[in-house]
């Protein structure tokens, strides 16, 4: 069984709108790696930064952009793009594995203080990939704030991702409410946030967070440009819950 997760996660500027200059400035920092990671994670709307006015009609250029990249490194990558599908948009979290295997999470809560809920389609359905024996849930940015959607609850995931644009005004909850969610639900937390301004003027410092299924901070980003790299220990995470098993004790409940 793999125990052992190496995971990448790239805070960056991102250009408004511009796909290939976000490609090129991805493929630098990737192409530095000595080794190949296991997961390799970018930010909310890698492709274009958090615009009401940019999609990609399904088949998705950015997607295949991902698949060619996950294939030619062998390392799995997720992050989210803006996907139109009929007369529907969505925020879509892309977890391409190395084999061509693709998963997709629609993004449910909208951010209507950024009026994203006028743009695009709420997704209603949650996720869970299965990689390397690894169970995990990848969500989007303003799904950070609503914990009953991310509880975790029989079958246990191991890893919680949310990829973000959070901007600096509200950073502290964004680190707080990260540690949070890896407190009460046992797991390992990844918080993957852009850094720059964008094409409204919103700020963002990064503050991008690895944390453990104690709370113990792993990978702090802060301010940086780069890659970031650290490894999970699947055996550490069992060996803490039975040690602690705080999940057995939750309120059961039906999301509707």
């Amino acid at each position: 069984m793999n125990q052992i997760l190496n995971i990448s996660l790239i805070q960056t500027n991102l250009v408004w709108e511009n796909p290939q200059d976000n490609f090129k400035n991805f493929e630098e920092k990737i192409n530095k790696l000595r080794d190949s990671p296991d997961l390799i994670i970018l930010p909310e709307m890698f492709n274009s930064g958090f615009s009401m006015n940019f999609s990609e009609k399904s088949p998705s250029k950015s997607l295949e952009w991902m698949t060619n990249l996950s294939k030619q490194k062998q390392s799995a990558i997720y992050g989210s793009v803006a996907i139109s599908e009929g007369e529907h948009c969505f925020n879509r979290g892309c977890f391409v594995k190395p084999n061509g295997e693709q998963t997709f999470y629609d993004k449910k809560h909208l951010f209507k203080y950024g009026k994203e809920h006028e743009t695009y389609t709420p997704g209603s359905e949650s996720v869970a990939v299965s990689y390397k024996n690894w169970k995990i849930k990848p969500l989007i940015c303003y799904d950070l704030r609503f914990p009953v959607w991310s509880r975790n609850t029989a079958p246990y995931y191991d890893l919680l991702i949310y990829v973000a644009s959070w901007p600096m005004a509200r950073v502290e909850a964004w680190k707080t409410l990260l540690k949070a969610r890896a407190i009460e639900n046992q797991c390992y937390v990844v918080g993957v946030n852009r850094l720059g301004q964008d094409g409204n003027e919103l700020s963002y410092n990064g503050q991008s967070l690895v944390i453990d299924y104690a709370g113990e901070i792993l990978c702090d980003s802060k301010e940086d440009d780069a890659l970031f790299s650290t490894t999970l220990s699947l055996e550490n995470l069992q060996t803490f819950r039975s040690k602690f098993p705080f999940l057995a004790d939750a309120d059961p409940f039906m999301l509707k």
